[in-house]
């Protein structure tokens, strides 16, 4: 869902970006730490009382008992990149081993055609090919792929489904918007801040937005409500077409962005009007390349650093103001802006007019930023009822062994 994170550093142009595609990482999915930054931004990091956040315990995963050496791997096609977890359980969470992503373009051309185009499903299957050794070389024990918004919507959409399981082995499961948000949700919300009040969980990803009302559960948010809206990164560009040339002709196209990202928020907008109230702060959380590109920009990185980025929270206005500069900027100027480079310098206007538009119907002052989301939630979802299969079936068996 996800629209554009740190790209597979092989298709880069000489700019030093994120995390190398396919590189092995290590690390834990927790609640991350908050280590001094530059500017001392973790000042960011605390509630409106100016107390440190406290984030508590981590949900716990429990491994069933033949579960802790084994992996479980979630692959999330989107409409612009094709992106791979390969993890094992680690306590209460779990350590991934394995990780690719790459910057597909899926989707480019459908928002027109409405297909597929023989040049985004090429490129799409070579990085199914990596994805399909991936998962071989490694001992998976459960597995799940999806694929998302431009699977969805083109025509030739399960044609290239049955594709990919044919000269993969890889078995794609179209799913719905519903689920996407679902899996989101549950891959990110542990860095929701604390609190009683309404929150709403985002993800901007390249062909669709999926927003989701929840409120505070035992160990999960309760969905209250939710909104998926076909404009992502990557079909809003498409669709809202204008000229680079000149500030006004960018402030003209952007505004158009707006608009058409308005449109589509307003019914939603006006059934979540009333969980807004004076008694309780309400809190808002973002999963998306648009998010953590934004946030990177706030933090001056000179490169993108998930450690810095994933759990940051960010004064709303200062995204709202880093939108504002970009969209008065031209292409080439942004490209040689740390963190966007020519991967993200055309796409991140759109995600800053989605941003916009969800910030003007939920005026949170703080906005959360997650680096995390559908991958996490499918892994949290294999490990948990693989868990309670072993345990099922080893009770079972106690059961049949006092029969005996």
């Amino acid at each position: 869902m996800a629209d554009h994170p740190p790209p597979d550093t092989k298709r880069g142009h000489g700019t030093k970006r994120g995390g190398k595609s396919g590189k092995v990482a290590d690390f834990r999915y927790k609640r991350p730490s908050r280590p001094d930054g530059k500017r001392g931004e973790r000042r960011n990091a605390s509630r409106r009382d100016g107390k440190p956040v406290s984030r508590g315990p981590v949900p716990a995963v429990t491994p069933g008992p033949g579960t802790h050496r084994q992996a479980y791997a979630a692959l999330d096609l989107g409409t612009n990149n094709c992106r791979l977890l390969i993890a094992r359980p680690s306590g209460e969470n779990f350590t991934v081993i394995d990780a690719f992503s790459r910057v597909v373009r899926l989707g480019e051309g459908l928002a027109a055609s409405g297909k597929l185009s023989d040049e985004a499903m090429e490129r799409t299957m070579a990085a199914l090919h990596v994805c399909a050794e991936k998962l071989r070389r490694r001992n998976v024990r459960l597995a799940r792929s999806v694929a998302t918004e431009a699977c969805r919507r083109a025509s030739n959409g399960p044609a290239f489904i049955e594709r990919v399981r044919r000269e993969t082995g890889i078995m794609l499961d179209i799913i719905s918007a519903q689920e996407e948000a679902r899996l989101a949700v549950l891959g990110c919300h542990i860095l929701l801040e604390e609190g009683e009040g309404p929150a709403i969980i985002f993800d901007i990803g390249g062909g669709s937005t999926e927003l989701v009302l929840v409120q505070s559960g035992d160990k999960v948010p309760r969905i209250v409500d939710w909104l998926s809206v076909p404009w992502g990164v990557v079909s809003l560009t498409d669709t809202v077409q204008g000229s680079d040339t000149t500030e006004a002709e960018r402030l003209e196209r952007y505004t158009g962005m707006r608009t058409t990202v308005g449109r589509s928020f307003a019914e939603f907008a006006e059934r979540i009007r009333g969980h807004i109230s004076g008694s309780e702060p309400i809190r808002l959380l973002g999963t998306s390349g648009t998010v953590t590109t934004l946030a990177s920009l706030h933090l001056e990185l000179p490169q993108y650093d998930r450690r810095a980025v994933d759990g940051l929270i960010v004064p709303s206005q200062s995204m709202r103001d880093i939108s504002t500069r970009l969209s008065r900027m031209c292409a080439a100027d942004r490209k040689q802006l740390p963190c966007i480079g020519d991967d993200r310098a055309n796409l991140v206007i759109a995600g800053c007019a989605i941003l916009e538009s969800i910030l003007d119907i939920w005026p949170a002052t703080q906005l959360g930023v997650a680096d995390r989301g559908i991958r996490e939630g499918i892994l949290r979802s294999l490990i948990a009822a693989d868990a309670e299969g072993e345990r099922s079936r080893a009770a079972l068996q106690r059961m049949r062994e006092q029969d005996v």
